[in-house]
């Protein structure tokens, strides 16, 4: 697998998630979450209509969990489309807290890419992943 460069904020086939600011202070499995490309570069529904690159909307990801691109039908090339095509759609979604959110946005880029084999991807499981395979940034 490609390596993961916390210093220059290089995520290399990751989901990442950080904190939100009191948010996750009083519910600690809520957080804002990304899904970086192959190069690193992450891409994260920030909001209304944006998908920012490289710009989390809170912060440095202080979490992640690198998935090997080797286990997708297609590799990194299927990886690469899928966190475009899930970005290019969510420009046009309207973000909301619990129902359209940069949860979702990882959720279809998983799905499109058919990681694991599966096409049902949602804010729950990637939680589990996060809180099972995910390793702390520091």
């Amino acid at each position: 697998m490609m390596e993961i460069e916390p210093m220059r904020h290089r995520f290399p086939c990751c989901v990442v998630w950080t904190p939100i600011p009191v948010l996750t202070w009083l519910f600690p499995f809520v957080g804002h979450m990304g899904i970086a490309t192959s190069r690193g570069i992450i891409r994260d529904f920030a909001g209304s209509y944006c998908v920012s690159e490289d710009n989390m909307a809170f912060g440095w990801p202080t979490w992640y969990h690198q998935i090997d691109p080797n286990t997708i039908d297609g590799g990194v090339e299927a990886w690469d489309r899928a966190v475009l095509d899930a970005s290019e759609e969510y420009k046009g979604h309207v973000h909301t807290l619990f129902f359209d959110n940069c949860y979702c946005h990882v959720a279809l880029a998983l799905n499109k890419m058919k990681f694991d084999h599966k096409r049902d991807y949602n804010c729950f499981r990637l939680v589990n992943m996060l809180m099972f395979k995910g390793r702390y940034v520091g």
